[in-house]
C-alpha cells in the first residue's frame, strides 16, 4: 500500500511540473479538445465527449459556490433541471433564438437561487445543505406535479435543435465544440469575476466570515450573489442538455445526479478552476472505461471519493496545495 507521504510526493512532483509548463500544457490540452473530433470518426467517443464537457461546465459553477464561499449546494440538480426545463418550455411553445434561450434559462436559475438564498444567507455547513437538499426535492416534485405544464412524469419530447441562420446544430461534432465554446467562455468569465472586487470579497468569506464582516463586507449579500453567479451557468448547462438531447424528464435531475457532480468537484479540488474540469473529465470517462461495470457506477464514485479523502482531501488540483506551491515556486 501506498502511504501517504508518497502519493503527497508524488503529486507535489507532478504538481511541480505543472507548474513550471502550465501555459504549454494548457495550450496542449486545448489543441488536443480541438482536434478530437477531427481525428476520430467513433460517433461514441464524440458523444462521451459532449457529456464531458457537459459535466466540466456543471462542475465548474457548482465548484464556484463550494470551492470559493463553502457554501455546499447538495440541491444542485434541481438549478440545473431549472434551466433544462425552462428551455424545453420555451423551444416547443415558441420560435427563439437559442441565444436568448440559453440566457433566459441561465436568469430564470439565478432567479430562484435568489429566492432562496435570500431566506438562507445567514446559515452555514450542514443547515445551507439541508436547505438547499430540500430545494432540490421541493423542484423534482413541481416538475412531477405541474403536469399541465411540464407534463409530469412522461416529460417534455421534441426540443428543436438550435439554429444560428441556416446553421443547424444537429450532430456530436457539432455539439461537441458548442459545450467547448461555453466551456471557454465560462472559464474565461469565471476568472475575472474571481480576481475582481467580488471574487475577492467570496475568497475572503472562505477564509474567515467573521474578519470579512470586521472588514465591511456584507456577507449576506456576496454570498447570495455567488449563489446566483454560480447557478446562472447550472441554468445554461441545463439548457444545453436540454438542446442535445431533445428530451427532459424529472428521472434526469434526482439527487444522485447533484451527488455525482458533487463528486467531480470534491475529487477534481475545489476552489480552482482546473480543479473540477479534472475531475468531472476523470469521474465522466472513468465509467465508460468499464462499462461492464455499468451498475456500479455510484460505487465507483464513492470508492474514488473516499481514496482522495484519503490520499488527498484537498483533491487532485486543491486550492491550498497550489497556492503553496506558487509560494516556493516564487522562493
Amino acid at each position: 500500500m501506498f502511504s501517504n507521504s508518497k502519493i503527497s510526493n508524488i503529486i507535489g512532483k507532478l504538481k511541480g511540473i505543472i507548474l513550471e509548463n502550465k501555459l504549454k500544457i494548457y495550450l496542449i490540452i486545448l489543441i488536443s479538445a480541438v482536434i478530437f473530433p477531427i481525428i476520430t470518426d467513433n460517433q461514441y467517443y464524440i458523444y462521451i465527449g459532449v457529456l464531458t464537457l457537459m459535466y466540466m461546465i456543471l462542475a465548474s459553477s457548482l465548484n464556484i459556490i463550494v470551492g470559493y464561499t463553502y457554501q455546499y449546494l447538495i440541491g444542485f440538480a434541481g438549478f440545473f433541471a431549472i434551466g433544462a426545463y425552462t428551455t424545453a418550455i420555451i423551444t416547443t411553445s415558441y420560435e427563439v433564438n437559442f441565444i436568448f434561450v440559453f440566457l433566459i434559462s441561465g436568469i430564470i436559475a439565478s432567479i430562484f437561487a435568489l429566492l432562496l438564498g435570500i431566506p438562507t444567507s445567514r446559515l452555514g455547513g450542514i443547515f445551507f445543505a439541508f436547505a438547499t437538499l430540500g430545494f432540490g426535492e421541493i423542484i423534482r416534485l413541481i416538475i412531477i406535479n405541474w403536469d399541465t405544464l411540464t407534463r409530469g412524469t412522461f416529460g417534455i419530447p421534441g426540443i428543436p435543435r438550435p439554429k444560428l441562420f441556416n446553421f443547424i446544430i444537429n450532430t456530436n461534432t457539432n455539439f461537441y465544440y458548442f459545450a467547448l465554446l461555453i466551456l471557454l467562455v465560462q472559464l474565461f468569465i469565471s476568472y475575472r469575476v474571481i480576481n475582481s472586487r467580488v471574487g475577492r470579497a467570496w475568497l475572503s468569506l472562505k477564509e474567515n466570515s467573521e474578519a470579512a464582516k470586521a472588514m465591511g463586507i456584507k456577507i449576506a449579500k456576496y454570498r447570495v450573489l455567488n449563489l446566483m453567479y454560480g447557478t446562472f451557468w447550472a441554468g445554461m448547462g441545463g439548457a444545453f442538455f436540454a438542446y442535445f438531447t431533445q428530451y427532459v424528464s424529472p428521472d434526469t435531475f434526482v439527487l444522485d445526479e447533484g451527488f455525482r457532480i458533487f463528486a467531480m468537484v470534491l475529487v477534481g479540488g475545489m476552489g480552482t478552476l482546473i480543479g473540477p474540469i479534472a475531475g468531472s473529465g476523470l469521474l465522466t470517462i472513468l465509467p465508460e472505461l468499464v462499462r461492464e461495470f455499468a451498475r456500479y457506477q455510484l460505487i465507483i464514485y464513492g470508492i474514488a471519493i473516499l481514496l482522495i479523502i484519503h490520499y488527498r482531501p484537498q483533491g487532485l488540483f486543491g486550492a491550498k496545495e497550489l497556492a503553496q506551491a506558487k509560494v516556493e515556486e516564487k522562493k
